[in-house]
């Protein structure tokens, strides 16, 4: 069973959400939250698998509120989706810094939603692809990497590498693999393997630790 924290300080949006969400045999809607703040301790009381949160809310924000999940050791298990509208291209790269492992657009088909809900429960990252291409455009406008990163790339293999730019794509592990011309299974250790040389929470971290590295080279725009 899929167990949902629905955050969003507009209770008919949450009541959307959740009409969807508890028609599944599989997902259980735990508990819902107005804001961060209170979002904060209903994690901690249910321990549920994802937390689909709003990014504007009065008296803690969903990116405030993302960056304490994460810190959390004792919240390790808990994936952050983001529920985003649009025009919010701003907070996508501090929100994946603080540590969602994905967004979703609130206009999205129901059927995504839920296969979004079900994919993120298996820790794989979710970006929509209206969000993954305005993320890509803005790191490939970057003139330089970020001061750090790249040194950390000494610690992966090559192969490592090679998974982790693909995964920068949007390429799931068996279209890593097939690009590598490797088993799904080895395909999914490189990733693995990576993300904890990186110290990356999941997959969404390994985009941003892409860009900021330099291991995905930037184009001019």
């Amino acid at each position: 069973m899929i167990r949902v924290l629905l955050v969003d300080d507009q209770p008919l949006i949450r009541s959307g959400f959740r009409a969807l969400l508890d028609i599944e045999d599989d997902i259980e809607v735990v508990a819902e939250a107005g804001d961060g703040s209170q979002a904060l301790a209903l994690v901690r009381e249910h321990l549920p698998d994802i937390v689909l949160i709003d990014v504007q809310m009065p008296i803690m924000d969903g990116i405030e509120a993302t960056r304490r999940i994460a810190a959390d050791p004792a919240l390790a298990s808990v994936h952050v989706v983001i529920l985003t509208n649009y025009g919010l291209d701003e907070y996508v790269f501090n929100a994946l810094r603080a540590g969602a492992a994905g967004f979703l657009v609130k206009d999205i088909e129901p059927e995504d939603f839920l296969h979004a809900v079900r994919v993120a429960a298996r820790g794989d990252a979710l970006l929509a692809p209206s969000i993954t291409r305005r993320l890509i455009h803005r790191y490939v406008t970057q003139p330089q990497p970020t001061p750090g990163r790249a040194t950390a790339l000494a610690d992966l293999t090559n192969r490592e590498r090679e998974a982790v730019a693909l995964v920068a794509q949007g390429l799931s592990n068996d279209e890593v693999a097939d690009r590598m011309v490797i088993s799904p299974l080895t395909a999914k250790t490189h990733v693995n393997r990576a993300m904890t040389k990186l110290h990356a929470r999941d997959r969404a971290q390994l985009v941003v630790f892409a860009y900021e590295s330099g291991l995905v080279a930037r184009r001019d725009s």
